[in-house]
């Protein structure tokens, strides 16, 4: 009986050994459990602070990121320059001033163009008395009361004296006399007629004054620029794409731009691609147009751009900041009846602010889409024998 019972006990133990392998003790049951779902009412969400949106599909474009600089646009730049000699004789606008087509700028007092006023004036009315003259001897001539040759005669003298008046009036325009100041240089006074104004030639705001007052101005290697006008409404930003990236890029495709620190962004599309390539840098210049309308993109500012080269529809697609990381997997909270389930789900493409839902979630399911980490923290929590 003794080797029978000595084999029994082998097998107890051996028995024994074998369960204990298998049991998991409740401490380390308490340790793995975690809460998969957070309890909260709307009041609480409300309280929180949670956005809800509804996950559904998106279009997801990658995207080609560039540093770039904000210029002005070329074609709203307006340097303000005179083609007379003359003496600054007003300043009405100053640096920093906002001013609109056409408005006066400053006035000047030139002999040049006082004289080609009293020419214009003169040319004037000797075409007008010789177009009285000419139709005087029209009707005599019709009466037979003048020979055919006076009357042709007098037809030819004023043609010469339209012309003549015709090219004093384009001499007044060429020095940037308007057409209504022309039209009523008969009733200006005799005082005026040195004067020539300096008018903006387009809206905008004054960013540099080259002149002060007294000073002589125009030709004789005088300075002949005396403002510098922008519109800002609208700006460009250049971009330099290097020569592989180049055949992802081409005229009207979209760019978001961002400004370092700064949550505002913008979007503008691509108008210019050069075809020519830098020697030095082996980069292309890129103008993107950008509207401004509020001013809050300032030229000389640097500046990201992300060009959409690539385009499809997501089925799924929820705000990136609805994705948290929990026991190291990415994951979302879909709204329940009772609060939150933190849910496992396959990230796809990312397009700024969206990103697209490959696996997980189905479209229509509403998720927390900001202030999501308190969320996470409460599923995160161990466990209470921990």
């Amino acid at each position: 009986m003794v080797p029978s019972m000595r084999t029994a006990s082998m097998i107890l133990v051996a028995t024994l050994a074998a369960m204990a392998g298998t049991i998991v003790p409740a401490t380390a049951q308490s340790k793995s459990a975690k809460p998969a779902a957070v309890v909260m009412d709307d009041d609480r969400i409300n309280l929180a602070g949670i956005e809800l949106r509804r996950a559904g599909p998106a279009p997801i474009a990658k995207r080609l990121t560039v540093p770039c600089t904000i210029v002005p646009d070329a074609g709203r730049v307006a340097h303000v320059a005179i083609k007379v000699s003359g003496t600054v004789a007003d300043l009405r606008k100053n640096i920093g001033d906002d001013v609109a087509k056409d408005e006066i700028l400053g006035v000047l007092e030139s002999r040049e163009v006082a004289d080609a006023k009293s020419e214009y004036l003169s040319a004037k009315l000797s075409n007008e008395l010789q177009q009285d003259l000419t139709a005087r001897d029209k009707s005599l001539w019709e009466g037979r009361a003048v020979p055919e040759q006076q009357y042709i005669k007098s037809r030819n003298a004023a043609a010469q004296t339209e012309m003549r008046f015709g090219i004093a009036r384009q001499k007044l325009m060429a020095l940037g006399v308007s057409e209504a100041e022309i039209s009523g240089l008969p009733e200006a006074p005799d005082g005026t007629l040195r004067s020539q104004n300096v008018r903006a030639p387009i809206s905008g705001r004054i960013v540099e004054r080259k002149v002060e007052l007294g000073t002589a101005v125009g030709r004789d290697s005088l300075e002949t620029e005396l403002f510098v006008i922008v519109d800002l409404s609208r700006v460009w930003v250049e971009l330099a794409v290097s020569s592989t990236d180049l055949p992802l890029v081409r005229e009207g495709q979209d760019a978001a731009l961002a400004v370092r620190g700064i949550a505002e962004t913008g979007s503008g599309k691509i108008i210019f691609v050069s075809p020519l390539l830098d020697k030095d840098t082996r980069t292309a210049r890129v103008v993107v147009s950008l509207d401004n309308a509020d001013g809050r993109w300032r030229p000389g500012s640097f500046v990201t751009a992300n060009i959409a080269v690539e385009r499809h529809d997501a089925a799924v697609a929820v705000p990136f900041a609805a994705v948290q990381t929990v026991d190291g997997r990415k994951a979302v909270f879909v709204r329940t009846k009772d609060g939150f389930e933190a849910r496992n789900v396959v990230l796809g493409g990312r397009d700024g602010p969206v990103v697209e839902i490959v696996s997980g979630l189905a479209a229509g399911e509403t998720v927390a889409a900001s202030n999501t980490f308190p969320l996470k923290a409460e599923v995160s929590k161990p466990g209470d024998e921990d």
